[in-house]
């Protein structure tokens, strides 16, 4: 004998709602296997809860009802097979793509948790005592956008090369080195590194800071040199431009000018 469920339950084992499933029925993608002529009470066989289920994971890549429609209508084995087959890749793309966001989120979880137990932001010029630390310089970039600082890491090891990828690894800090000429190149700070073109190691030492909106910078950088230079009598051969993010694809600048390596 035949088991039948009530709407609710079928909803409940296939993680839709009721409403999903009249809706179904009234465009005849999934019809129930029996509905009560005197109540309009709608009840499911397994049957069709193997295909709600189908249709649940076909949603789950987007795939339009329309679409869905036409495969369940489908009498030829090749064609249900060809348009399978095409899902799958589609789900090998989609969960890819999610991999993908899954690390950027991961990363900007991870700064956002770190910025609250960073001291508060100063106001005007400061001086640092900074280690000294490692960067590798972009061979292209030279300025970021809301685009490359997404993908900088891949950038930079891509940079590197993929057989030599395990000997770097690279903080979630990007910055812009611009050197006594003006030629400004990015960069990503390593935590580990190799011997490698573009490597630079920024010698320890007490740097003047400022912090400043994007906006601001040209005019903080000719200030804070000028200041370097009139109270320290630094000439520096570079300065950095670090990106400090203030906000979801938003951020500001902290540069920073060596004053005396040590």
């Amino acid at each position: 004998m035949e088991k039948f469920f009530s709407i609710s339950k079928t909803a409940e084992m296939v993680g839709m709602t009721a409403e999903t499933l009249r809706h179904y029925d009234r465009i005849g993608l999934v019809r129930p296997g029996r509905t009560d002529e005197w109540t309009g009470y709608r009840y499911y066989t397994e049957q069709e809860i193997v295909i709600l289920e189908i249709v649940r994971a076909l949603r789950c890549m987007e795939l339009p009802l329309a679409e869905i429609k036409r495969l369940l209508q489908y009498d030829d084995v090749a064609k249900v097979a060809a348009f399978l087959r095409d899902a799958e890749m589609h789900a090998e793309k989609k969960i890819a793509q999610l991999e993908e966001a899954k690390t950027r989120i991961g990363r900007a979880k991870h700064f956002y948790e770190g910025k609250a137990a960073e001291q508060p932001a100063q106001t005007g010029a400061y001086v640092r005592t900074l280690p000294a630390r490692t960067i590798l310089l972009s061979e292209t970039l030279g300025t970021p956008t809301v685009e490359n600082l997404h993908d900088y890491h891949r950038h930079f090891y891509a940079q590197v090369g993929e057989e030599r990828r395990g000997d770097f690894a690279f903080a979630d800090v990007a910055g812009v080195y611009e050197s006594a000429d003006g030629v400004p190149r990015m960069f990503a700070v390593c935590e580990r590194s190799a011997e490698t073109d573009g490597l630079l190691v920024l010698p320890a030492g007490d740097y003047l800071c400022r912090e400043c909106a994007r906006d601001d910078l040209s005019a903080a950088l000719r200030d804070l040199k000028e200041n370097a230079h009139m109270q320290y009598g630094a000439a520096p051969a570079f300065t950095l431009h670090f990106i400090v993010l203030s906000g979801i694809l938003r951020w500001k600048y902290r540069i920073e000018i060596p004053l005396a390596a040590r």
